[in-house]
C-alpha cells in the first residue's frame, strides 16, 4: 500500500448536490429552500436559536445555579477519614492513594466532622479552625 493508493471507502463520500439545474436534477425551481420567507431569500440569515422575533427558548427559561470550575481542583476531608490513612505523614499523595480525595485534586482541606482517635501529622494540607484544634488535641501536628 502506498500513499497515492489510499482512497475513501466506496459510498462514504457523496458528490456535492448541484441545485437549481432543472426539475429533472431533483433540486430545481426553489432548490430545496421551500417557498418564500427569510430562509428562501439570498441574504436570509438569522442567529442560531432565533424564533422570528419571539423570545427565544434559552431566554424564556429561568437561569439557576452556578458550577464552579475550581470545585474540581479542591477537595474536602472529614476529620474521621484521616484515621483510614496508613502513612506516617499525611500529604496530598497519601490522601489520593487512600482514595479519600479524587486523583485530580490539587488542594485539600480538613473539616471538623467526626472525631480523631490517633495523632496524625499533616503536611501541605489546610484545616479549618475547629479541625486544627481537634488534631492538636489528639496529639497531632502540622508541617508547612
Amino acid at each position: 500500500m502506498r500513499l497515492n493508493d489510499i482512497k475513501p471507502v466506496a459510498g462514504s463520500r457523496k458528490p456535492r448536490l448541484r441545485v437549481g439545474r432543472g426539475a429533472s436534477a431533483g433540486q430545481g425551481k426553489t432548490c430545496g429552500r421551500g417557498v418564500k420567507g427569510q430562509r428562501a431569500r439570498k441574504g436570509g440569515y438569522h442567529k442560531v436559536g432565533f424564533e422570528g422575533g419571539q423570545m427565544p427558548l434559552q431566554r424564556r427559561m429561568p437561569k439557576v445555579g452556578f458550577r464552579s470550575k475550581m470545585k474540581a481542583l479542591r477537595a474536602e476531608v472529614r476529620l474521621h477519614e484521616l484515621t483510614g490513612v496508613k502513612a506516617a505523614v499525611i500529604d496530598l499523595a497519601a490522601l489520593k492513594q487512600a482514595g479519600i480525595i479524587p486523583v485530580f485534586a490539587q488542594q485539600a482541606k480538613v473539616v471538623l466532622s467526626g472525631e480523631l482517635k490517633r495523632a496524625v501529622t499533616l503536611k501541605g494540607i489546610a484545616a479549618t479552625k475547629g479541625a486544627r484544634e481537634a488534631i492538636t488535641a489528639a496529639g497531632g501536628k502540622f508541617e508547612e
